[in-house]
């Protein structure tokens, strides 16, 4: 018995429960499971006393008292269980007292009672909120309940002596026999009880644990992707405020030739002055465009200087963006459709970053040995689309997950206009922006196509 005990105190001290940890209080559906739960056991307590009362001689302890008493014994033991999670440590209690009293008035029913006990303790254990005041409740009840046992196992070898006590026939005497297993029976018992109700709720505290990770992990994932969106924002900000920049400082250049011939070719200055108004609606435009930008972004502060150049990638460097892409294992091919239009130079910006995203996620994750990329001009847009034959990206569903599809969505987004990122039908992976054009002007007589030699 007394190793027993201390099995349970190590069991106690061994669990690893969480400090911090406040079970919720049991759900409506939960509640009424242990109402369900606490009248079959109640059920199956009383037909186990009837059959038993049923069965054994009629000079037996059992018959010494009323039907009436064994049926308010049986009920009282299980009864208690209907509430047992709401208030677990008074069940207990109280379902151990009337086990102790349905024992000592002769009612022997030891199978659906224990069942009732083991109950009891176990949500004790799997749903008490102060673990201290658990376990020395839980504790209190197995050191009464052992020395029940011993009381019981004394007065049945009291019983048992005696002239007329029949000899042993076992290799291990009868009394001995019996107490060897009344007490390992019971410390199984006991320690099943208290070791799985201590596992439900570590097993609960875990799953809470578990839903708080997945939720800051869904908060930083949101806060990562508002970052990105931020971080392309102010490198499109900056892109605008040299496109802006540019007009400007060309402004000034023409309005100061202007000033100078003005007296001596009155033409000239017409022509100047409409370069000038010409660029001004521009930067006006730009201007709109940065703002627009910005409309979401934190402010920001850069110690970095800008300088008033126009910026170096655009349209035209499309065609040298896929040469540079070309390797001995990878071919490219750079096609310009329809007539060209002149572009301002925020989406001519735009529509190279989108191609130069798209090449660089083709040779990062496609594995492609073909890319194709393709600039149509159409009547009130320009389209860039870039084509590979790899092995493609993990499906993106309604909006790209990936950083640098959230910038071309925020490019093509400031622009109006439409993205379509996925894989094609007949295998490989697409990228496909469209931009309309604000003020698209024709310029000279090209070819309808023109197409770079493969590479």
């Amino acid at each position: 018995m007394k190793g027993g005990i201390q099995q349970f105190t190590q069991l106690a001290r061994e669990t690893d429960e969480d400090p911090d940890y406040a079970r919720p209080t049991p759900t409506p559906r939960q509640q009424r499971w242990d109402v369900v739960t606490g009248l079959l056991l109640a059920a199956g307590t009383l037909t186990s006393t009837l059959l038993y009362r049923s069965f054994v001689g009629r000079d037996n302890d059992v018959l010494q008292i009323s039907i009436l008493e064994s049926v308010l014994w049986s009920l009282a033991v299980a009864l208690p269980l209907c509430v047992r999670r709401r208030h677990p440590v008074p069940v207990l209690l109280v379902v151990s007292a009337m086990f102790i009293g349905m024992q000592s008035r002769a009612v022997i029913e030891g199978t659906m009672s224990s069942i009732a006990l083991f109950s009891a303790l176990y949500t004790t254990g799997a749903w008490t909120q102060d673990r201290r005041v658990a376990n020395i409740v839980r504790l209190l009840v197995v050191v009464i309940m052992f020395c029940w046992l011993a009381y019981l196992i004394s007065a049945t070898a009291w019983a048992e002596t005696g002239p007329d006590a029949e000899p042993d026939e076992g290799p291990i005497p009868a009394h001995l026999a019996s107490v060897i297993y009344s007490t390992l029976i019971n410390i199984l018992f006991f320690a099943g009880a208290w070791y799985f109700g201590n596992a439900a709720w570590n097993r609960a505290a875990q799953e809470e644990q578990l839903r708080r990770r997945t939720l800051e992990l869904a908060r930083e994932r949101d806060e990562s992707a508002r970052r990105a969106v931020l971080a392309e924002r102010v490198r499109i900000a900056r892109e605008l405020h040299d496109v802006v920049a540019h007009h400007v400082s060309l402004m000034g250049v023409q309005a100061g030739a202007a000033r100078r011939v003005l007296d001596r070719d009155p033409e000239l200055t017409r022509q100047t002055l409409g370069v000038i108004e010409e660029s001004g609606r521009s930067a006006v435009e730009e201007m709109r465009r940065l703002l627009v930008v910005l409309r979401d972004s934190d402010d920001q502060e850069d110690g970095e200087e800008t300088t008033a150049s126009p910026p170096s990638s655009g349209v035209d460097a499309l065609e040298q963006l896929l040469r540079n892409a070309a390797t001995p294992g990878l071919a490219t091919e750079f096609t310009v459709v329809g007539t060209p239009a002149t572009l301002t130079a925020a989406v001519s910006v735009s529509v190279f970053r989108i191609a130069q995203e798209a090449v660089t996620n083709a040779l990062k994750h496609a594995g492609a040995s073909r890319i194709d990329c393709r600039l149509r001009y159409l009547a009130e847009a320009v389209e860039v689309e870039v084509v590979d034959n790899g092995r493609g990206q993990a499906p993106l569903g309604g909006k790209g997950s990936g950083l640098g599809q959230v910038g071309m969505r925020e490019r093509v987004e400031m622009h109006g206009g439409t993205l379509e990122i996925g894989r094609r039908p007949e295998g490989g992976y697409r990228v496909r922006a469209r931009i309309p054009l604000v003020r698209a002007a024709v310029t000279g007589n090209t070819e309808n196509e023109r197409t770079a030699v493969p590479r």
